[in-house]
């Protein structure tokens, strides 16, 4: 590879790190994890996304960010295809995303399983999830689900202020 393709490829990389996620704003896409490669076909670019779940609702506008950002430093044309599998864990949320979650006010998920799944179960024991705002530990579920599904609501018992938390998967 040369160095102006190597330089190209680096170029979109920097401009994906501008890419809001639609559902939680405070992350960009390379934050969350969700764009696995960038490769240069000489032609154009192709971003490869993975999306959170497969039914993401923000996965058409996520694409639609990604090819304007690229289009808007001049390095289109590009395309952006979606790979399913591996799925999407929390795992690949970087250090930077998880930082940036905490400082929104959305309690960072802890790892996720270390085979990479997770078994269905109608009740888990769960460690406690420490508020974003004061870091008490001392806080309750209030709902599984927030403002989307892959967040739950919580409470703490300490400040009393409510905070969302990203769930691992």
């Amino acid at each position: 590879m040369s160095a102006v393709l190597a330089s190209r490829v680096e170029r979109a990389w920097a401009a994906l790190d501008e890419v809001p996620d639609p559902e939680v704003p405070a992350l960009s896409v390379r934050d969350l994890g969700i764009v696995r490669d960038v490769v240069d076909h000489g032609a154009e670019l192709e971003v490869v996304l993975t999306p959170t779940y497969s039914g993401c609702p923000a996965t058409e506008v996520i694409e639609r960010g990604v090819l304007d950002a690229l289009h808007a430093q001049g390095l289109g044309p590009a395309r952006a295809t979606l790979r399913r599998a591996p799925a999407w864990t929390t795992d690949w949320i970087s250090a930077e995303g998880r930082r940036k979650l905490h400082e929104y006010g959305i309690a960072p998920p802890g790892p996720a399983d270390a085979e990479g799944y997770q078994p269905v179960r109608i009740v888990r024991r769960q460690p406690a999830i420490a508020c974003p705002r004061c870091g008490s530990a001392h806080t309750e579920r209030t709902s599984a689900f927030g403002s989307t599904a892959c967040k739950a609501l919580y409470r703490c018992l300490d400040c009393l202020e409510p905070f969302e938390y990203f769930k691992p998967i």
